[in-house]
Order: structure tokens, then C-alpha cells, then sequence
């Protein structure tokens, strides 16, 4: 364990969302609970000057230091949080100023280790720190970042990503998963625990946990799509198959597997799964219900179908999701915080339906 406190330096700029800047160094000052005085971290704001600071919210925060001299340090983890602008149709994009990014470049050099928290994933793709690699932003911005480069594997899923010493957190919140899993790196995982236990979370969602539901998907830019969405939603409980859709649709079922890779980027079969997985783990987070019953209500057949849908769409079973994931009748978090929840994996198109 290390003697001296580690450098953590987060990258401060007008416009910055505020929880990118306050949630990892809220994390890191309680683990300062759990260590010696003389370990932990030393968390320094830094900016291009020492100006006030506006960030998304109204709130002004104050830079410790300049980028400029914090770049004569030497640094353990350089954070880069991130910016959105939204235009009038509600449309999110990321934003990235020249001269952040150069701060960003020259940074990372000093720097053992980089982590970007939700679209700051945008501002270390720019600086070139992502070629090659595999990383995740908020699910808002992810074909932006796609786009633009190329070069970068994108996965719009998990929660956070680690490619070498470049780690990649995905919506705002996760930016307290993504410092937990740093905090388990470098002190542990029964410190990280204790600091978990202090924000009444679990140790951490897995990296691959998915970020975002079914609902909260992007909408889809053809209107049939969008209606069969609403569709399959209005109609869960009825055990619909791809050739029912594709009638509702007016299409051929090949047609209809065609606009909803293009549009959804899977299968209808899949998005049907994955939609009907996604009630059922409402049901087995916030009721008693049998697993027959769940599966019926969610148009599952069988309870066998609804395993199988399960195992490959989060790599579990119904009943240690529910373990893992119920909420207690006290009111607080899941049952049971003695071991990490069940990694969950990006859904991959699968064949038909049950």
C-alpha cells in the first residue's frame, strides 16, 4: 500500500457538469476514513486559470491550482469530466474545446493512470489518448463518439470501461462506480467495500453492468419503429413473435429485421427479449411474485424461457437477480452487500424468440 498520498488532479472548465467535478473526489475523501492519514489521495481542481469556474448547474467552483503549474507534477490519475450542449430539437452533443484537449494531451503524459467521467470520454478521444481502444460514454453522445473516431471501439453499454491505464465512465452517476472500482485498484476490494458501505451503494456495479434500460434506448429516426415500440410495450403480457410485429408493421419479417438493425443496431427478436427482460427485472426488484407468474405477465411461455432469456441477456438466473437486486422492506438498498452483483453483458442479437 502506498505511503504517500496519490495526485489526483480533475481538469476544471467552464460549462463542466458539476457531478463529474464533486462525485469522485466525495469518494475519495471518504476512503480517508478507511486508510492512514498519510495515504489516500490528494485531490487537486486545477483550471487554465484561478478565475471562479462555472459549471453546468449555476455553480461556481473555485480552481485550486493552475493547469499550467500542475503540469510540472507529477500525477497518479488525471480525471477529465465533461460538457453537453442541447439544441432546440433536445438533441445532446458533447463538447470539446481545443484548448482543454491540448491541457488534456499534455496532462496525460504526467499522468500513471487516465479516466474520463461520462462525455469527457469525448475530450480524451480528441487529445488521442482512446486510439484503438475500447471505451464507453454517456449512451446520449456514444454515436457521436463513434463517429467521429473511428479508430475508438465504442460500447455504448457498460458502466465503465478499463483499456490499460485509460479508464471510460458512462452516465453521470456512474462516476461514483467508476472511483469505487479506481479506490478497489488501488487499496483493495474490502477498503472499496468499506467506502461503499459509507455511500450505502454496493462495492460496485460491475464495468459491464448496463448502463441504460430498454426504455431509455435512442429513439429511432423511422416512425414505424417507434410504434412498434410502443407496441410491444402496451402489449408485454402477450407472447408476440417477430412474424406478429411484422404484420402490425405491415412488412415482411425480413424487411422489418433489416430497419431494426439499421435503426436499433439488433433484431426485433433481441429488442423483443430485451424488452420483456427489462419488465421482468421491475417485477423481481419490487414484488413477491412467483417466477411463473413474472414470466407469464412479461410473455415469457415458461419459466425455462424465462431463465434462458436471462442467462444471455445478463448472465444470471431470475432468482439471483432477485437476491442480488431486491429492495428491502425497510426501505434501503438490495439485500445482501457481501459480494458484487452478477456482471451484466451488452445484449447480442439472438435468433427467435420462445
Amino acid at each position: 500500500m502506498s505511503t504517500v498520498k496519490r495526485l489526483v488532479v480533475v481538469v476544471l472548465f467552464d460549462g463542466v457538469d458539476l457531478l463529474d467535478v464533486t462525485g469522485p473526489p466525495e469518494v475519495f475523501a471518504l476512503l480517508q476514513r478507511e486508510v492512514d492519514e498519510a495515504t489516500g489521495y490528494q485531490v487537486v481542481l486545477a483550471a487554465e486559470t484561478l478565475a471562479p469556474v462555472t459549471t453546468s448547474a449555476g455553480v461556481r467552483v473555485l480552481p485550486d491550482t493552475t493547469l499550467r503549474e500542475v503540469s510540472t507534477r507529477r500525477i497518479d490519475t488525471l480525471l477529465v469530466p465533461g460538457a453537453v450542449e442541447v439544441d432546440s430539437r433536445r438533441r445532446v452533443r458533447a463538447l470539446t474545446d481545443p484548448a482543454v484537449v491540448a491541457w488534456v494531451r499534455t496532462l496525460a503524459g504526467r499522468a500513471r493512470r487516465v479516466a474520463s467521467v461520462c462525455v469527457g470520454a469525448h475530450l480524451l478521444a480528441e487529445a488521442g489518448l482512446l486510439d484503438g481502444k475500447r471505451a464507453t460514454t454517456h449512451w446520449s453522445t456514444a454515436r457521436q463518439l463513434a463517429a467521429a473516431h473511428p479508430s475508438i471501439e465504442v460500447d455504448a453499454d457498460p458502466i465503465f470501461i478499463r483499456d490499460h491505464n485509460v479508464w471510460t465512465g458512462a452516465g453521470i452517476s456512474a462516476c461514483l462506480d467508476l472511483s469505487l472500482a479506481l479506490v478497489a485498484d488501488d487499496f483493495g476490494e474490502p477498503v472499496a467495500l468499506r467506502v461503499a458501505r459509507q455511500l450505502v451503494m454496493y462495492l460496485k456495479r460491475p464495468g459491464g453492468q448496463s448502463q441504460f434500460s430498454v426504455p431509455l434506448e435512442p429513439v429511432s429516426t423511422t416512425r414505424r419503429v417507434e410504434d412498434l415500440r410502443h407496441y410491444i410495450t402496451r402489449n408485454i403480457t402477450t407472447p408476440l413473435t417477430v412474424a406478429d410485429l411484422a404484420t402490425q408493421a405491415h412488412v415482411s419479417e425480413r424487411q422489418l429485421t433489416r430497419i431494426f438493425k439499421t435503426e436499433l443496431g439488433m433484431t426485433p427478436a433481441a429488442y423483443l427479449e430485451s424488452a420483456r427482460v427489462e419488465v421482468a427485472r421491475h417485477h423481481l426488484e419490487s414484488t413477491d411474485e412467483t417466477l411463473d407468474r413474472i414470466a407469464s405477465s412479461c410473455g415469457f411461455q415458461t419459466i425455462d424461457t424465462l431463465i434462458r432469456a436471462f442467462r444471455r441477456r445478463l448472465d444470471t438466473t431470475p432468482t439471483e437477480y432477485r437476491n442480488r437486486f431486491r429492495h428491502s422492506r425497510e426501505g434501503g438498498g438490495g439485500r445482501g452487500d457481501r459480494t458484487p452483483p452478477p456482471a451484466v453483458r451488452a445484449a447480442d442479437p439472438i435468433g427467435p424468440v420462445a
